[in-house]
């Protein structure tokens, strides 16, 4: 049995990126709910003297919580004070590096498809990092326009922004390196955030209060602005990293739409939650329901079209066991003669008849259903191909 060294590779930079995210997302979720639940203490009353804005009670885990915001500062800064700065760095690190490490040192398989365009592996990243380095340089001058000052207005020309650049990623990459730059390109912008915006503007807060100074608040504003923003990104993020999962959205023929429809979701959600926390659940109650009938609509518009298969001549085994082979068996077998893999990917076997008939759903949906397989259609799958297995498989996959 082979011992894949870069699938170990890949599990220990995914586990970090994971367990990072969990930790910057829950921050998130959390101070974005603190923020919205604050009330304000007493008029002229000491809290109120002192400076705090806003305070909150709550218990969880056997106890009880006062936390309390100030407008600007304390009075006297504490001796320990808490950042929350690293969980956004080492996520946003462990991300590039799984992108580095499987999209671009793999790029002939998973970011390359020359069915789609052929280019180049240097060209490929290069486009990928552009992308990377535009999206944030974008997002940061729509931020420092008139535009912002109208969130509604901004959030809707970000959002058609981003589904542009996932059309245009569509037309260069594969359907999951397509996705993976869209969400690498969001996730970019929320580390941005953080180190470009948010961090200088805490900085400075602390550094007036320090020396005894009444803090700008307006460092402050545009950190408590940018956090809102990265708040909204998390669930379109969220689906983009489960969705090479489900070739049915990435491979697509309109996959960069499909994306564009599930983020819309998560965004909705995301809203709902927000309001709700305002103690605005009434006034947007429609929102979850929406978000349901558009996720329910997306869904019917990705559903691969109804085509009775098992029309047309019997297609033999020998015939689907012959493709496979040529297509398929040179990456999925005991001992791949694919260099780039040194066990099967997935653990999906195709030499023999069994292994076959057992992955009948598979090759249904990650190769007659989408385009997902062979991965970057390295081995020139071609159109009339993928109809024959999906007519057997219509055919009821017979093996005799």
């Amino acid at each position: 049995m082979g011992f894949d060294v870069m699938e170990w590779i890949h599990l220990g930079i995914r586990w970090i990126h994971i367990i990072t995210g969990i930790a910057w997302i829950g921050a998130s979720f959390y101070f974005i709910w603190l923020d919205m639940n604050l009330t304000p203490p007493e008029k002229d009353g000491r809290k109120d003297k002192d400076g705090v804005g806003g305070e909150l009670w709550a218990i969880h885990g056997g106890g009880f919580y006062e936390v309390q915001k100030y407008r600007l500062a304390p009075p006297t800064l504490p001796a320990h004070l808490h950042w929350f700065k690293y969980e956004a760095y080492f996520t946003w690190i462990s991300g590039f590096a799984l992108l580095c490490v499987l999209y671009y040192f793999g790029a002939e398989i998973y970011l390359i498809d020359k069915s789609v365009a052929d280019i180049s592996t240097d060209a490929a990243i290069l486009i990928g990092l552009g992308s990377l380095v535009g999206g944030w340089v974008i997002y940061d001058f729509l931020c420092k326009t008139p535009l912002i000052q109208h969130q509604g207005v901004f959030g809707l020309v970000l959002f058609i922004l981003l589904t542009a650049a996932a059309w245009g990623l569509s037309l260069v990459f594969s359907g999951r390196g397509a996705y993976i730059h869209v969400g690498a390109i969001i996730g970019t912008i929320m580390a941005a955030n953080v180190l470009m915006i948010i961090m200088p503007g805490q900085r400075a807060l602390v550094a007036a209060a320090e020396k005894g100074e009444v803090p700008d608040p307006e460092p402050g504003l545009k950190a408590k602005q940018r956090s809102l923003h990265n708040n909204y990104f998390t669930l379109p993020v969220l689906f983009i990293m489960i969705s090479n999962h489900y070739p049915g959205t990435f491979g697509h023929e309109y996959s960069w739409l499909v994306l564009a429809g599930l983020a819309l979701v998560g965004i909705l959600v995301r809203h709902f939650f927000n309001m709700k926390n305002q103690g605005k659940a009434k006034q947007g109650f429609f929102l979850l329901p929406l978000s349901f009938l558009l996720f329910f609509l997306v869904a019917y518009f990705a559903a691969p079209k109804a085509i009775d298969l098992s029309e047309g001549p019997v297609v033999p085994f020998a015939t689907v066991h012959a493709i496979i082979e040529e297509r398929c068996v040179s990456c999925h077998a005991q001992k791949p003669s694919n260099t780039d893999f040194e066990v099967a990917p997935k653990a999906v076997k195709l030499e023999t008849v069994d292994q076959i008939k057992r992955e009948i759903n598979r090759i249904r949906q990650q190769v007659v259903e989408s385009d997902a397989m062979p991965l970057g259609n390295v081995t020139e799958m071609t159109p009339e191909e993928r109809l024959l297995l999906g007519r057997w498989i219509a055919q009821g996959g017979k093996t005799e």
